[in-house]
């Protein structure tokens, strides 16, 4: 960022509260330009996300259209191959259909269960607040942290993120 203005005092320097002053504007400044720079983000990838779920239901649309005709073969070739009626052949496609769902909705039961909660980025992130309370509580990082009562030492500790001040 460039720099207006010349500098002022005795031997040509900024004052201490100059500095402190553009350094709050250029944290300003830079803070906006992030912030306009997320939102064009969020709005690419928003479209990009909207194109991907159209497509997708698209797709899925057509893949139901196939697996009916597969279902209708599937029925009329297990009377072509065992001589059965035809209400019998689609009986046996409704079976083998729901068995199917059946695997389905269990392994989707299995995966569900695996789901850790984010575990392991709870607790870097209440160990990272803790440094950062640490660091905050003395000039040189070296005194006491601040205690946060819901973080407790040891193995099963469980990391929780305090609620956000307004």
């Amino acid at each position: 960022m460039s720099r207006s203005g010349r500098p002022d005092g005795a031997d040509g320097q900024q004052s201490l509260g100059e500095l402190v002053s553009q350094a709050a504007k250029d944290m300003s400044s830079l803070l906006r330009y992030e912030i306009s720079l997320a939102k064009s983000e969020f709005k690419l990838d928003i479209r990009r996300i909207g194109i991907a779920a159209g497509i997708g239901v698209v797709g899925l649309f057509a893949l139901c259209l196939i697996v009916v005709l597969l279902c209708f073969a599937y029925a009329y070739g297990l009377v072509a191959a065992f001589g059965i009626s035809i209400w019998l052949a689609f009986l046996c496609v409704a079976a083998t259909c729901l068995l199917l769902i059946a695997v389905g909705i269990a392994v989707a039961i299995w995966l569900i269960r695996r789901v850790t909660g984010m575990k392991m980025t709870r607790k870097t992130v209440m160990d990272d607040i803790g440094m950062l309370r640490k660091a905050a509580a003395s000039p040189n990082g070296s005194g006491a942290a601040v205690k946060n009562p819901e973080v407790s030492a040891g193995a099963g500790a469980k990391a929780q993120i305090p609620p956000a001040r307004s």
